[in-house]
């Protein structure tokens, strides 16, 4: 039974609401097995989102009936103070409210975070806002939690490390020491399947106080206030210990890690196949004898992507992105396909990573290494002296990498260093004539309005235990823009040939920003003297009636708080663009370019082509970096069988056109893949970003006491977050630390004001602080004012060139004068 037949009949059924016996009978299904194929079916079509558990093995279509009886399925993200917001699964519903679906925590039920619920829906607000309550947990999250072993009084407890898990995990007598089974499937307290490897020695603890330990629940809480239970499946070591903080990270963002046995015998069995591989190279267009090289950073192990640029006889540029032909060994449905699947990209820490692909492939036989054979598939575009695309073709090509080049060391070869010229003098045509094609490119992409935000990164810097001992910036040669710029073409050539031939394929989508982001960036823009030159924005102004009703209950004479909320607005990426030009080198970039991100929206995948707002690229895709993001897998697949079957089968006898969709791949499973690897993504990105924190929360302990100067980057009502210069660590400075005068936030204007003195806190203003308090399991840091160093702000320099002449002797004695006059 496919799933696509299932929907279809669900779809023709009265309020598109089934149950699960009614499919039972519907569809004619007799045997057991058959039986439980659709009962995992319908659960993995929940878990996918193409599904509504509407009631006790009820299932509806999204949007249908179960938005009728006001439920809502979706993701539910738990604070520490115990309530929660759900995130809805139905992108409408999501386009229709204000933020998530806030749950109080008397309404949270027994989920924990992370639950896929049900959610019975209050009345949407004007401004946007929803409440509702959580009625049934549809797919627990947290099979496994990591946490500190706690010895109790009365029972021994896990407490987790993710503060969003408010709930204790209860550990009974017995299961405190992994049993044998899962010591041989997770390693105990060895090094087994840990990212950090043989480098870590395995401990016997005494005694488990205070050891970081995973934990599988075996029994979830039935009601609220419960707490669940589990049992000990790793002992990962004291959270101090070298590496153990990625081995938290890892575990408490449920990455997977560990390759399944059959996958790394399907992966071994590759390598070792040499037959197979001399035979396929006699079968593809060969490009060995050309001078093509591989350029990377200096630590990177796999190298995905080679290139090489000739002038040809008419003077155009002939440019080859030649990309590691993955999709030969990886094939749809093996064990191999099913973790990469799973896994949906790489994950990179600052000193280690978690591959996509077991290592006989991700740096052996998918790596372009040096003068070694490898498979590949290839896009030779040829390029005007504009960078305009005349032509380009596809192909499955052989390519033997004339070398491994550095960015360091292309940079240097531009700029003219004697010996390395010397070195690679065969190949220093080869570089320049790289350089030119890429500032044409990179020209071209600024022509159309390609937003470029080139922000300094930080670099982490680890002494040989792990430890963090600095950051620097990090150095963004043009060797760098060069490979961007080369893959930015080739990426932007194959979602083009797929999509004229009709085939349904996966898109890097860049969507539009939000009206609501666009306004509050112009209202912090606009106190710096920016704009993005939109021009007057749509607003719709309400007053909330509960407000209203509050202020005459309680006998206030002032009306109710005006809410404004912004309509559809006309924005391109030319206004960003021009914008980061306007502001470059001034001493406002920095905060504004910060500002700019936040406002746009986060690049995802999609099997629709909406296009991306940042690259200004009516048509994009991701096809080169297959070794490490499944998408750029699957884009191979498409390109490997519409050129091994030349115009499609089902282009056959007619005009491909861009109406035209041939479902090489169905399109509800590149749906799928698409949601999976967007969400793989995030989850990645979040992973590093949560490590990055940690590791800087360490550094920072030992500077408790010390004072660092640093830029306000963001502020809410509880205080203002401040990022020092030079180390980017960012720390909060508590509203109530503020001891010298009484302070308050102003929403409209994004502002802390004392309200005797008039002193401002706003984005853009330079303070010094000290450092006052660490948690590094939390990554939280605090931080003091000791003096505003400056304002960026103009508007802030009028108020406080304002403030300071109200402050003088004659001001004061003047009013002064005005209050004993008025009292007569």
């Amino acid at each position: 039974m496919r799933a696509d037949e299932i929907l279809s009949h669900i779809g023709r059924l009265p309020n598109q609401t089934a149950g699960y016996k009614q499919l039972v009978r519907e569809l004619g299904i007799r045997n057991s097995g058959a039986r439980r194929g659709l009962h995992e079916m319908l659960r993995s079509l929940v878990k996918s989102n193409r599904l509504l558990e509407a009631g006790r093995d009820r299932y509806s279509l999204p949007g249908t009936a179960a938005s009728r009886q006001n439920l809502v399925s979706g993701r539910l993200s738990m604070h520490r103070d115990g309530y929660g917001f759900v995130t809805p699964d139905d992108p409408a519903l999501r386009e229709k409210i204000s933020g998530d679906i806030y749950i109080a925590p008397p309404a949270t039920l027994n989920a924990m975070h992370g639950d896929k619920v049900l959610v019975e829906i209050g009345p949407i607000r004007p401004d946007g806002r929803a409440e509702g309550r959580v009625l049934r947990i549809s797919d627990r999250r947290h099979q496994f939690v990591v946490g500190k072993f706690r010895h109790g009084q009365r029972s021994n407890y896990v407490e987790p490390l993710d503060e969003k898990i408010n709930q204790v995990v209860i550990i009974a007598p017995g299961d405190e020491v992994p049993p044998p089974e899962w010591q041989q499937r997770y390693g105990g307290a060895s090094t087994a399947h840990r990212v950090i490897g043989d480098e870590a020695k395995p401990h016997r603890y005494d005694s488990l106080d205070n050891v970081v330990v995973n934990v599988e629940i075996t029994d979830f809480p039935k009601q609220s206030g419960q707490n669940p239970k589990g049992r000990v499946v790793e002992i990962l070591g004291y959270e101090d210990d070298f590496g153990v903080d990625v081995e938290i990270v890892i575990r408490k963002h449920h990455l997977p890690h560990v390759f399944p046995d059959d996958a790394l015998v399907e992966a071994r069995e590759l390598a070792a196949d040499r037959a197979s591989f001399e035979a396929e190279v006699a079968t593809r267009t060969d490009f060995r004898d050309l001078p093509i090289v591989t350029i990377d950073g200096e630590t990177a192990r796999d190298f995905d992507d080679a290139v090489m640029v000739r002038i040809k006889e008419n003077g155009n540029y002939e440019l080859h992105v030649h990309i590691a032909d993955v999709a030969q060994y990886v094939t749809p449905d093996s064990p191999l396909d099913d973790e990469a699947r799973l896994r949906g990209n790489s994950v990179y820490f600052p000193d280690r990573a978690i591959p996509m692909l077991p290592l006989e492939l991700s740096t052996d036989l998918c790596s372009l290494r040096p003068q070694v054979d490898r498979l590949v598939m290839s896009c030779v575009m040829e390029l005007d002296h504009h960078g305009e695309v005349l032509g380009y073709e596809m192909y499955e090509g052989v390519i033997r990498s004339a070398a491994r080049m550095t960015y360091n060391k292309v940079q240097k070869i531009l700029d003219g260093d004697a010996e390395l010229r010397a070195e690679y003098a065969a190949l220093v045509p080869e570089f320049e004539g790289m350089e030119k094609l890429a500032r044409i490119l990179n020209r071209k992409r600024q022509k159309r309005g390609s937003i470029d935000f080139d922000l300094p990164e930080p670099v982490i810097e680890f002494d040989e235990q792990g430890m963090m001992q600095g950051v620097t910036r990090s150095i963004r040669l043009f060797a760098h823009r060069l490979i961007e710029e080369f893959m930015l073409a080739a990426n932007e050539c194959v979602a083009e040939y797929l999509e004229q031939r009709g085939i349904a394929s996966i898109y890097r989508i860049h969507e539009k920003p939000d009206a609501k982001k666009v306004f509050e960036f112009e209202l912090l823009a606009a106190t710096f003297g920016y704009s993005l030159g939109v021009g007057a924005l749509p607003i719709k102004r309400i007053n909330m009636k509960a407000e209203r009703r509050d202020n005459q209950r309680r006998g206030r004479g002032r009306q109710a708080q005006t809410h404004e909320i912004p309509q559809d607005v006309h924005i391109t990426p030319h206004m960003y663009q021009k914008l980061a030009a306007k502001i470059a080198g001034t001493p406002e970039e920095q905060i504004l370019s910060y500002l700019m991100l936040r406002s746009l929206k986060q690049a995802k995948y999609s099997e629709k082509n909406e296009g991306h707002f940042a690259l200004a690229a009516p048509t994009y895709t991701h096809f080169t970096s297959p070794i490490r993001r499944y998408p750029d897998l699957i884009v191979h697949r498409l390109l490997k069988e519409v050129l091994r079957n030349g115009e499609h089968a089902a282009t056959k006898g007619r005009k491909p056109s861009k109406r035209a969709t041939i479902e090489i791949i169905p399109e509800s499973e590149l749906h799928d893949i698409a949601e999976h690897s967007s969400e793989t993504e995030r989850a990645a990105d979040d992973a590093e970003r949560d490590l990055m924190e940690w590791k800087k929360a360490k550094f920072m302990i030992e500077r408790i006491g010390e004072e660092f100067p640093g830029l306000i980057v963001s502020v809410t009502k509880f205080g203002f977050f401040v990022e020092l210069f030079d180390l980017f660590v960012e720390g909060l400075v508590p509203l109530q630390t503020l001891e010298d005068d009484r302070y308050s936030f102003h929403e409209n204007t994004r502002e802390i004001i004392g309200e005797r003195w008039g002193k401002i806190y706003r984005i853009g203003d330079r303070v010094r602080v000290l450092v006052d308090k660490v948690d590094p399991m939390s990554h939280k840091i605090n931080f003091a004012v000791l003096e505003e160093e400056h304002s960026f702000s103009k508007v802030a320099k009028k108020k406080s060139a304002k403030r300071k002449k109200s402050e003088r002797p004659e001001a004061v004695a003047k009013r002064a004068k005005a209050k004993a006059k008025k009292r007569r």
